[in-house]
């Protein structure tokens, strides 16, 4: 597990030290393949953005001035600058990320643009720096299904939710079994697939952490919009051919491997680009007035 993890640090470090960003055509037609509009991409840094989603969080989450957000593997903080926007200056939009480059990429970009509700801690997700039932709602972009031990982050996140307090999360799930080559391979890991558990276990790990409503929905995203970053799979691009993220002496480079793996296997047959919603429940005393779940096809 302590492998996997510093594998995952050491790639996603290489990402933030890399040229990518909104600016590069290829990271941007991504995030809007994903669900961002152009409008979000150009009202935040271009930095914060590196071509690392699967879908867009914040507009699903339904996010009121005031609230505190929390960002699960915030990277370059493309999601907490939205959030930031929603909650307002009387709110709070707090990114989490295990990765010092990411960290120091984000405050560099919080920095630069002249956020004051912003924050960002240097964590793993598994064991966030929050004060128990702190947070109004939980994001997360592309980064649960890098997490070796789920259920221990589906608690953390029940931990550190107020009574009521929502999940919502775009992530990769998985439709069935992988093939063994992609599912042994570092490669697809680390590019959020090999990671990925079925929709059903997903499901179930939320229930039994004790969430409530729980609703996974296919985005129906296609997973080969990641090739739009020209020579980008997972962490590699152009300007990383010769980083330590994309090579290792006498190993083929991390992009070769995986685009190898993928162009004989289409993902998009056992894997998904999914939206996630769960609620945390009110106190016993308070479900005589809670508010209806908002899920998909419920909320305007």
């Amino acid at each position: 597990m302590t492998a996997i993890l510093e594998s995952v640090r050491s790639k996603y470090g290489a990402v933030a030290e890399s040229g990518l960003s909104s600016n590069d055509e290829g990271v941007k037609a991504l995030a809007e393949a994903f669900g961002y509009t152009a409008e979000e991409l150009t009202s935040i840094p271009a930095e914060a953005n590196m071509g690392l989603s699967c879908g867009n969080p914040t507009a699903t989450a339904h996010l009121r001035a005031g609230e505190v957000v929390v960002d699960l593997g915030s990277g370059g903080g493309l999601d907490v600058f939205l959030a930031a926007k929603q909650v307002g200056p009387q709110g709070r939009a707090i990114g989490i990320d295990m990765t010092p480059a990411m960290i120091e990429r984000a405050r560099a970009n919080a920095a630069s643009a002249g956020y004051t509700n912003v924050e960002f801690h240097q964590s793993t997700i598994d064991n966030i720096p929050l004060p128990d039932a702190s947070v109004d709602c939980v994001i997360s972009n592309c980064v649960l299904n890098l997490a070796p031990d789920k259920p221990a982050v589906f608690r953390e996140i029940f931990r550190i939710l107020k009574p009521g307090g929502r999940l919502a999360v775009s992530d990769i799930a998985l439709k069935k079994e992988l093939p063994e080559a992609v599912a042994s391979s570092m490669a697809a890991y680390v590019g959020c697939i090999a990671g990925a558990i079925r929709m059903d276990d997903y499901r179930s790990g939320l229930l039994a952490a004790g969430f409530e409503h729980v609703e996974i929905v296919d985005s129906g995203a296609d997973l080969n919009a990641y090739a739009k970053v020209e020579s980008q799979s997972g962490c590699c691009s152009p300007a990383m051919e010769e980083s330590s993220c994309c090579t290792s002496p006498g190993d083929p480079t991390l992009h070769a491997e995986l685009s190898e793996l993928l162009s004989r296997y289409d993902v998009n047959t056992a894997a998904a680009s999914v939206k996630i919603y769960a609620i945390k429940p009110k106190a016993k005393t308070e479900k005589a007035n809670a508010e209806p779940c908002c899920a998909p096809g419920c909320c305007s």
